[in-house]
């Protein structure tokens, strides 16, 4: 069966979409797959997906009369196959959008209760219903399943992301520090990072600290400021993923580079205030996810609406509030515990 995958972003999105097209492959199913340009170096790792076929939706969107000739050469590629079956794995309008242009004999995705935009069923042929309130690798395992007709892994089933690791770490391999996130209520304290970077380097970590904007720029300088730590070039995600992967220790707030790591079979130790683990928790074979225990966590809100009474860290306010349950001395305890475990795991 040849099928079309739509599952454009976001890169952790993307990430967790992997195990599902591993279990579709041991059925004998092939994939093309359509996703943002800025991630289409995963899809690429993947040994059953054929063609990837980026789309630059993020920089068309803001003005689409200028990007015209980039948007009908992308609808003519996408039209230039006939597939069995076009995949709506995302569930947002505008990934609805390119699945009707797609030419598939039949096109599925999520229920009107189970998408994340409901408008978006609307082009489908066939709606699957798949509980909200689960992992969302477990929600994509099941949805291929479903829409492929095979049965449906359970809840223990082994994972596995299809992708393999770079250049394997030695003991020298840095500990990376992922501190750039796309809400602010998930940024851990820069004061925290200070700590956790002294503290590694203290115990013989290299640090590294990847950058992905301005923001990630400055906070990076100020971090090694503090600590003998290299900040990383801007790099494209393909050298990335071999920066990344010759990482002996990947500690990182809820994002899209902490869910690779865990793919990578990196140690991964991901901190989680705003978010929650339960739904969105890295998932791998040597993974950590500590999850703040705080009244109001997690509270799935972008921005922090904490209102209560400050909370302190070594005489510094708390912000986000909930972050004071997972202080730097605790969180370098829970990373060397998960080495530890990576150790027994391979002896």
């Amino acid at each position: 069966m040849r099928v079309l995958l739509v599952k454009m972003s976001s890169l952790g999105d993307v990430v967790h979409a992997l195990p599902a097209i591993t279990d579709a492959a041991a059925h004998g199913v092939r994939f093309d797959w359509v996703v943002e340009e800025a991630f289409a170096a995963i899809p690429r790792l993947h040994p059953a997906v054929d063609q990837v076929l980026p789309i630059g939706w993020r920089r068309w969107r803001g003005n689409l009369p200028r990007y015209h000739r980039e948007l009908s050469a992308f609808r003519a590629r996408l039209r230039n196959r006939q597939y069995d079956l076009v995949l709506d794995a995302q569930g947002l309008v505008k990934s609805a959008a390119v699945t009707a242009f797609a030419r598939g004999a039949r096109k599925v995705g999520f229920s009107w209760s189970s998408a994340r935009e409901a408008a978006a069923t609307l082009v489908y042929d066939r709606r699957i219903r798949v509980a909200k309130g689960q992992h969302a690798i477990v929600r994509l395992r099941r949805l291929f399943a479903l829409a492929l007709g095979y049965p449906a892994p359970g809840l223990d089933a082994e994972l596995d992301y299809g992708i393999s690791p770079g250049p394997l770490a030695s003991e020298n391999g840095p500990c990376v520090l992922l501190h750039g996130t796309t809400w602010d209520s998930k940024l851990w304290p820069v004061a925290f990072w200070n700590s956790l970077a002294i503290r590694a380097v203290g115990d013989g970590f290299p640090v590294a600290l990847p950058v992905g904007s301005d923001l990630e720029l400055a906070r990076s300088r100020a971090i090694a400021g503090q600590a003998s730590a290299r900040v990383w070039d801007r790099l494209p995600l393909e050298v990335l993923i071999d920066s990344l992967s010759s990482a002996r220790l990947v500690i990182g707030v809820d994002s899209g580079l902490a869910h690779l790591a865990a793919a990578l079979k990196i140690p991964t130790l991901v901190i989680y205030g705003s978010t929650s683990s339960a739904l969105t928790g890295c998932r791998g074979a040597v993974v950590k996810n500590l999850q703040a225990e705080f009244p109001c966590a997690p509270c799935l809100s972008r921005l922090c609406t904490y209102g209560g009474e400050a909370v302190t860290w070594q005489g510094q306010d708390v912000v986000p509030a909930c972050y004071s349950a997972l202080p730097p001395e605790r969180v370098w305890r829970e990373a060397g515990e998960l080495l530890n475990a990576d150790r027994l795991l391979h002896l």
